[in-house]
């Protein structure tokens, strides 16, 4: 009934030698930041060598409220300590490895630290003789300045200085209550800016002469993303139920009706990223509409469909919505849950289902979704920061709905990029493969102040 065959030994003996010769080579591990040969067209490193290296900073007198008068509810005050990496254009020499190693902790587990290979040079040289846009990177909770290096290095290769921040409270392996996250998650990306433009001042500081902190964005994820929203603008609600459960008055200075929060210089910041943000989802309730309202820069919003933890339809794209003063984009990848953000699970490491979650989606392969975002936030950048509009018709896809649109080109036509609309009768989004564009939708609205 069923075809058996025999092998002679010397037959086999071959077969295992050719085996062990296979098992024997050990794969090469892909860079972090370096897209998959599927990736959309503006998701390939650009023409810079990169250098990264680690900054401590401190914010002085910042209110506590981890440490919160539960009779008073008014906080102390203590110094803030935040660890940021720096990724920046550098030099390095014909026959230097650009290569190096970040190890951080897997959330969820009690085990060593992870460690992702990525495309970098610890400690390089700076570039000189240019100045290059700021981008603040903001992971969410708990999470790692390490999470999001997929994109850091990236974008640093396009010639972006690149700061992503651990918050302190919300880092793997050192998580302490959800109250500090909501507090500072805006407090330390606006003063990340402020201390990246204070070093760079400094005569023998590797920023000097290189980044312009001035010309600022901020990419966050998940909480990332809430303090995103509301360092582009977005004061939060005074009826919001967790700042009454933290004590309402040790969040006056971030709502929006704050004299303090009005005063506030935001000057820097020119544009923001908010990947599946938190906050605006029921009960929740972030922000009101007057409060997103006070968004006035332009916002790239990504996220998935089914993302249940900030919740797409009542809470993401509400958001998107009511952001009425701003020029902004809605890329959602359908189907998606809430992990559109981080890098993939690292590879070769057996994670536990639990911390697996943290960095897979069910449906889409994740190093897909990452692709996709370097290309996107790339455009983004260099429309709104380096001013570069030959960008604008990456964003301003058309169709909206990515699996509507029409590819004509002969069979066996080269592999290429969409030029977008053309006059063979192509209308397929622009930087993406043939068959390569599903799944995804675009959404865009001008600023409609009211």
């Amino acid at each position: 009934m069923f075809g058996i065959s025999v092998l002679a030994p010397r037959v086999i003996s071959c077969l295992l030698i050719l085996a062990g010769g296979m098992l024997a080579q050990t794969p090469t591990v892909r860079a972090v930041s370096v897209p998959p040969n599927d990736a959309p067209e503006l998701a390939a490193r650009g023409m810079y060598a990169v250098g990264v290296r680690t900054v401590e900073i401190v914010h002085r007198e910042q209110l506590d409220i981890l440490n919160l008068d539960q009779q008073t509810h008014k906080a102390p005050k203590s110094d803030r300590h935040l660890t940021i990496e720096i990724w920046y254009p550098a030099l390095i020499g014909p026959n230097e490895p650009e290569a190096t190693t970040y190890e951080m902790p897997l959330p969820g587990q009690n085990a060593a630290a992870i460690k992702i290979a990525d495309q970098a040079v610890r400690n390089a040289t700076p570039a000189s003789g240019k100045r290059f846009p700021l981008v603040v990177v903001s992971h969410g909770y708990p999470g790692s300045r390490y999470f999001m290096t997929y994109l850091t290095a990236n974008l640093a290769s396009k010639g972006y200085v690149v700061a992503a921040i651990d918050h302190t409270d919300s880092v793997f392996g050192n998580v302490r209550g959800f109250e500090s996250t909501l507090l500072n998650r805006s407090s330390d990306q606006l003063f990340t800016i402020h201390s990246v433009s204070e070093l760079a001042k400094e005569e023998n500081n590797f920023l000097n002469g290189i980044v312009d902190a001035d010309n600022a964005a901020v990419v966050g994820y998940s909480m990332g993303g809430y303090g995103a929203l509301i360092t582009a603008g977005a004061g939060l609600s005074a009826s919001n139920p967790l700042l009454k459960r933290f004590g309402a008055e040790n969040f006056q200075d971030w709502t929006a009706a704050s004299s303090t929060f009005q005063q506030m210089d935001r000057s820097a910041v020119k544009a923001v990223v908010a990947i599946a943000p938190w906050g605006n989802q029921p009960p929740n309730n972030a922000w009101d509409v007057q409060g997103l309202a006070g968004i006035r820069i332009p916002t790239l919003f990504i996220a998935g469909d089914h993302d249940d933890v900030s919740d797409y339809e009542k809470g993401i794209h509400p958001a998107f919505v009511s952001a009425v003063n701003s020029e902004r984009c809605l890329l959602t990848y359908e189907n998606a849950l809430h992990n559109s953000g981080g890098n993939p699970a690292p590879a070769g490491v057996p994670l536990a289902f639990g911390a697996m979650q943290a960095f897979e989606e069910p449906v889409w392969a994740k190093d897909r979704i990452t692709g996709i975002n370097q290309h996107f936030i790339t455009a983004f950048l260099d429309l709104i920061l380096k001013k570069d509009d030959s960008k604008r018709d990456y964003l301003r896809v058309s169709p909206a709905h990515s699996n509507d649109g029409k590819w004509v080109a002969a069979p066996g036509a080269p592999e290429t990029f969409s030029t977008g609309k053309d006059a063979t009768g192509n209308l397929y989004w622009k930087g993406f493969r043939k068959r390569w564009a599903l799944g995804l939708e675009m959404s865009c609205l001008a600023a409609t102040p009211k």
